[in-house]
């Protein structure tokens, strides 16, 4: 299976989101990436509901929800209503994993679980079955244009052990620091889904830099 590119909107130029977004659109990317932080989970606030609300409107690809807030499980049914495709919580802040994913696909969305880049990757050994898409974060979560931690590596092909070991069909997602200087390793180590941020919206010509990621 080829690999999917979601790029970041998070890094964007919020002055000119609609152009963003079709922009997107237009590009060989698969998904848009949306990062909701509250200010408490992690240290930055970012998009609220009504901006993608308006996201929604123009985008024709699949929204992928990334919820860097504490107690997820409150608002599972509002971003349904806003039209995320996938919603993914982070394991560090449900108390009650197994029944916060069967939530999110009760309201028919995929189920993602992001973990930060302390965390193992084993303690998605119970729930890995039930999950359709791991993130890991590949730089601490919060903001934008961070370096890559390069034990992320290790850390995907734990997950992809895991992963076949429980003959399950969930995706690998990286979020943070990815450029095309990384991306063919990440690849190669088993990742099937790369976000990237500011590598491709700082980018002189981001269509391009989506077309690089898609085919490298």
């Amino acid at each position: 299976m080829r690999h999917k590119i979601a790029p970041s909107i998070l890094a964007c130029d919020f002055g000119k989101l609609t152009d963003e977004c079709k922009m997107v659109n237009k590009s060989e990317a698969d998904w848009f990436h949306i990062d909701v932080m509250d200010g408490v989970f992690v240290p930055n606030i970012s998009f609220g509901m009504p901006v993608i609300k308006s996201i929604n409107t123009i985008a024709e690809k699949t929204l992928d929800i990334h919820l860097m807030i504490i107690e997820p499980d409150r608002y599972i049914s509002n971003f349904k209503e806003l039209g995320a495709d996938i919603l993914t919580v982070h394991l560090e802040a449900c108390n009650h994993l197994h029944r916060t994913i069967h939530k999110i696909k009760e309201e028919g969305m995929r189920a993602g679980v992001a973990i930060n880049p302390h965390t193992p990757v084993n303690l998605l050994n119970d729930v890995i079955k039930d999950i359709d898409l791991v993130c890991l974060m590949s730089v601490n979560p919060g903001f934008g244009g961070q370096l890559f931690i390069e034990n992320t590596y290790n850390k995907i092909t734990d997950l992809k052990k895991l992963i076949d070991k429980k003959e399950s069909k969930t995706e690998i997602q990286i979020d943070g620091g990815v450029n095309t200087s990384n991306a063919r390793k990440l690849i190669s180590c088993g990742a099937d889904v790369l976000v990237a941020g500011s590598f491709v919206f700082k980018s002189d010509n981001p269509i391009n830099t989506i077309s690089e990621l898609k085919n490298i």
